[in-house]
């Protein structure tokens, strides 16, 4: 199994892709946004996209998508084939286009959408967070892109506040601030070891010295 960054000599998988995304929604009876072989073949031009291919046979994609001038980037259009499900093969494809979100834009807030557990226990694996959609990008053209979906009423109804999908976000700001406290935290924790140990060994030591006066 091979998962690499898309290009344009893997434009003949566009179709079987959008195909593949439809039949799963279709199946989990959840709403999706559309995509068609067109957009997802400009995902490949642009190395914007991650495919798995055992062989010649496609096995899995997803791809990049890039909002509000950068600031935000969301990794979308995750699919596994029936063929290749219950292998880990999500995970391993989620985690190759969250590293090369990271590398092209490293800044950027990297968030999500989505109704399926998997994919929330994978996001929540590489340190996203559930979030209220008004933490996510305010960009008119993601959202637009939910019109194809069946629950987009839902989006309508709620002036854009919340839907059947959960909103999840990786803020590098905030995790670099997190790991930044975890360092200045960890010498503390360091040096409170090595004094809870020595007052430990100073007190077996007077414990000894009043056995021995009192014998």
């Amino acid at each position: 199994m091979e998962i690499t960054i898309a290009n344009k000599s893997h434009a003949s998988y566009a179709q079987i892709i959008c195909d593949t995304i439809a039949e799963s929604a279709k199946i989990r009876g959840t709403g999706i946004a559309k995509r068609t072989p067109e957009y997802v073949i400009t995902k490949m031009e642009n190395g914007n996209a991650v495919i798995a291919l055992d062989g010649d046979t496609f096995a899995g994609f997803c791809y990049i998508e890039a909002w509000g001038h950068g600031k935000f980037v969301a990794n979308s259009g995750l699919i596994v084939h029936p063929d290749y499900r219950s292998l880990g093969l999500a995970k391993k494809i989620k985690e190759v286009i969250f590293a090369h979100s990271r590398e092209k834009y490293p800044d950027a807030k990297v968030f999500g959408i989505t109704t399926g557990l998997a994919v929330m226990k994978i996001n929540s694996d590489l340190g996203y967070r559930p979030v209220t959609f008004s933490e996510l990008t305010d960009d008119p053209t993601f959202w637009k892109g939910c019109q194809t979906c069946r629950n987009y009423d839902i989006l309508q109804r709620t002036e854009q506040k919340m839907c059947l999908c959960t909103g999840m976000l990786y803020d590098p700001a905030a995790e670099e601030e997190k790991n930044k406290n975890a360092k200045d935290i960890e010498p503390e924790k360091k040096v409170n070891s090595k004094a809870f140990s020595r007052l430990k060994s100073i007190k077996q030591h007077l414990f000894l010295k009043k056995e021995e006066k009192e014998k």
